[in-house]
């Protein structure tokens, strides 16, 4: 299982040489990738009343395809993931162009997790239809891997129109791995038939594990093998008990997961550098290998 870290979006600040900092000690510590949350706009909660979303306009993110052009120079080794863009409220060939110049500025080391969101107000905000957003995610899919795989694509679909145009340079990866986040049944089951994993948000309990055994079984109905299907856990600690950090480790392996990112947002830490502090300390728990 190989063992990352979530980018603290929310929390790390605007500094370039913190962010700096925080990727490079994340992968001399030999975490595997670093992950990063996507959210475009946030309200004005003054202007929403009952708003139960977890972000507002108050909340930072830096753009993740602009951020990982920053991260591929300064890093080596890390894999750089999405977890997740909100694909449909996204141009589509803009985002698989997008895509294939990380990829190539890292040298091949993104993952491009995607999924629908939930915010309808940031699907306003940049002109994209909230409610048709599922049915449109897998002709996006479908599109971006004919462009990164193909010199020139002709294309005729429900959503998009592609008259014989290309992306240049091509990604290295062809195509680009894409996994989907979401925990609804349609989330789940579109992905066992067209991504390459699923990212997942519940702890490893009973439920989740009722959840993967039907993944599994709805990947190998879609004539797919389920031993090439990634599954990306995640330990929130702020969500778990101090003293069952460990044990949710343990159980995403038992579980089967091949990957698992560690989130320290959310813990209260006073300062950005904090969460380099704590990424160090999980490492040297986890047994990790400096690179």
């Amino acid at each position: 299982m190989r063992i990352g870290v979530v980018f603290p979006q929310t929390e790390i600040g605007p500094d370039p040489a913190v962010i700096r900092e925080y990727a490079q000690v994340a992968e001399e510590l030999g975490y595997s990738h670093i992950l990063v949350y996507d959210h475009v706009v946030g309200v004005d909660v003054s202007q929403y009343p009952g708003w139960t979303g977890p972000y507002t306009s108050k909340s930072q993110f830096h753009e993740p395809f602009v951020l990982f052009g920053y991260l591929a120079a300064i890093t080596r080794r890390l894999e750089l993931v999405t977890g997740v863009i909100i694909l449909p409220q996204r141009q589509t060939v803009l985002v698989a162009k997008q895509a294939a110049e990380v990829d190539v500025l890292s040298g091949g080391r993104l993952r491009l997790g995607v999924g629908v969101g939930w915010n309808q107000a940031e699907y306003i905000a940049l002109n994209e239809n909230f409610h048709n957003r599922g049915k449109r995610e897998e002709e996006q899919i479908e599109v971006m891997r004919l462009l990164w795989t193909q010199e020139t694509v002709t294309f005729e679909g429900r959503w998009h129109r592609l008259p014989a145009v290309g992306i240049n340079p091509l990604p290295v990866q062809r195509p680009i791995p894409v996994w989907l986040g979401g925990m609804s049944e349609a989330a789940q089951r579109r992905a066992a038939r067209i991504a390459d994993g699923w990212m997942p948000q519940f702890r490893p309990d009973a439920r989740l594990r009722e959840m993967v055994e039907r993944l599994r079984g709805w990947v190998q109905e879609a004539g797919r093998d389920p031993s090439g299907f990634g599954i990306e856990g995640r330990l929130t600690l702020a969500q778990v008990p101090r003293d069952e950090w460990l044990r949710d480790v343990d159980a995403w392996r038992e579980l089967g997961a091949s990957h698992l990112c560690i989130n320290t947002m959310g813990l209260g830490l006073p300062h950005p550098r904090a969460h380099i502090d704590m990424i160090r300390q999980i490492a040297q728990e986890l047994g990790l290998r400096p690179s």
